[in-house]
């Protein structure tokens, strides 16, 4: 596979609710959705397995994202991965690497238009050291308490892909 080609895609339908500050699932003309609310830093989390084509490169996260009512301002927005792997870490306790971010990302000046952001990450460190082939899990949170839209932001899809 290429560099750029997609490694895995997550909906609002498969997501699993942070342990603390949780985005809420919602609707939105038929379309699912998580809302991450613009005063407390919300969260999602999916797990899954790195596919074996995966090449050992950065990630790149592409967060596709409309606004329940805002057509003005930014949102940011943090990924973080944890290396679940075999015997990589106790499923007891959370291991998510440093988050990194997406800031001032314009939000759509029509309501219900989309965004896409993009957060890099480079292989290592910055991505727990995911191997091919092993388990992880990525969690996404609205960093609202540096953003400045109002009301909430709608992920629609989360696309990771490799760098």
């Amino acid at each position: 596979m290429a560099s750029g080609d997609t490694l895995d895609r997550f909906s609002p339908r498969t997501f699993e609710p942070a342990a603390s500050n949780p985005a809420t699932p919602a609707g939105r003309n038929a379309h699912p959705v998580l809302e991450f609310d613009d005063t407390a830093g919300e969260s999602a989390v999916w797990t899954s397995i790195m596919p074996r084509h995966y090449r050992g490169g950065g990630l790149t996260v592409r967060v596709h994202f409309a606004m329940k009512t805002a057509v003005e301002g930014t949102v940011d927005w943090d990924v973080c991965f944890e290396r679940i792997g075999e015997g990589q870490q106790d499923i007891d306790e959370d291991g998510f690497a440093a988050a990194q971010s997406a800031d001032d990302n314009t939000v759509p000046a029509t309501c219900g238009h989309v965004a896409v952001a993009e957060i890099t990450l480079s292989d290592g460190a910055q991505i727990d050291g995911i191997l091919a082939g092993e388990l992880f899990r990525m969690k996404l949170t609205r960093d609202a308490a540096s953003d400045d839209a109002a009301g909430d932001a709608q992920v629609l899809a989360v696309e990771v892909r490799e760098s």
